[in-house]
């Protein structure tokens, strides 16, 4: 696991070198595994300084302070102390297309990309504990797959909304997200693809040149927009024209592991092992990504909204798009299983 973290910084083009302390002045020690060629990291780390508490607070009791402490206090990672990243710079040039790439194959590359990193944050929370053998994310400690008041049920075979454990629910997420990934209707890998229709005769050599004949126009009165037929994301590279509704769906459906991951297991075992920066970044290139291409709208943002308003104060993440706006109105989709409802 070690090795993954080695290559998020080295993925992201650079890093802080400067040595990072904890929140107990201690010096900060890389993230460590079992498994890895590293030394263990200690079982439990010192919770971070709160002014707002009396005292530290551990794992076991930080769920059930006392109402006006929460209160009077947001989460630890809602705090600007606890907001900054492994790298510095724009993240908005790592999320911007570049000139010569089409936009399906650009988003494409964007949304494998995305899981992969999720997928490495997940792998963390399913780090056995040391003292139960049991992985951190377990159906004990998270009996649901929620975030900060938010209950996402998954959809049976009827198509009837059950609630299962965090666990249950990331993995069968992860199978969906793979699934849709190693489609190749919905991501087509054939290069010498060629958008159907754009030749009436294509693959028809002409007398003396290898250039298709174009199609004619079946109306001199309509549109061009008509006369191009429906256009979609992608269309030009071979992407289906469900493309931008599947990668959407794939997208909430990371935004909501992301959410449970900082609202259930930020200190255990993020914070005690030091890894709390690494999250950050890899959730906000994945939130620069969703907001820039309106992948993904305020409403399954808001179990996070906080944080990421501290770092659109900062101006690390683009203002909301027009197309976003929209996107704020646009109903869930599911399936028996596909992306899972809000209850």
């Amino acid at each position: 696991m070690a090795a993954f973290f080695n290559s998020v910084r080295s993925g992201f083009g650079r890093q802080d070198k400067k040595q990072q302390s904890r929140g107990n002045g201690q010096p900060a020690q890389s993230p460590t595994y079992p498994g890895s060629n590293s030394s263990i990291a200690p079982s439990v780390s010192p919770a971070p300084h709160s002014p707002g508490l009396h005292q530290a607070i551990s794992h076991e009791n930080m769920q059930s302070q006392p109402q006006d402490n929460q209160t009077r206090r947001p989460p630890f990672f809602f705090r600007d102390e606890y907001a900054n990243l492994i790298v510095k710079g724009n993240f908005m040039t790592l999320a911007a297309k570049p000139v010569l790439v089409e936009e399906g194959e650009w988003l494409a590359h964007q949304v494998v990309e995305q899981y992969r990193l999720l997928d490495g944050m997940i792998q963390i929370v399913r780090t056995p504990d040391e003292k139960t053998g049991q992985p951190i994310c377990n159906p004990d400690n998270c009996p649901t797959m929620s975030a900060s008041g938010h209950t996402y049920t998954w959809l049976d075979n009827q198509k009837r909304p059950i609630k299962i454990p965090a666990a249950q629910y990331i993995q069968l997420v992860q199978k969906w997200i793979v699934g849709k990934i190693s489609d190749p209707n919905l991501f087509p890998t054939d290069t010498s693809f060629q958008n159907p229709g754009t030749y009436a005769s294509s693959g028809v050599s002409t007398p003396g040149s290898n250039t298709p004949i174009p199609a004619g126009p079946t109306s001199l009165n309509a549109p061009l927009s008509a006369l191009a037929g429906r256009e979609w994301i992608g269309k030009s590279s071979g992407f289906p024209e469900n493309f931008e509704t599947d990668i959407k769906s794939i997208y909430r459906q990371m935004m909501r592991c992301y959410a449970h991951i900082y609202h259930g297991h930020w200190l255990d075992p993020f914070w005690h092992i030091n890894a709390y920066k690494e999250l950050n970044t890899c959730f906000i290139h994945f939130v620069n990504v969703g907001k820039l291409f309106a992948l993904i709208g305020d409403k399954e943002m808001e179990p996070m909204q906080p944080l990421i308003d501290l770092w659109m104060a900062r101006g690390l993440l683009p203002a909301a798009t027009t197309a976003q706006q929209a996107s704020k109105a646009e109903p869930a989709q599911s399936s028996s299983m596909g992306p899972p409802l809000t209850s």
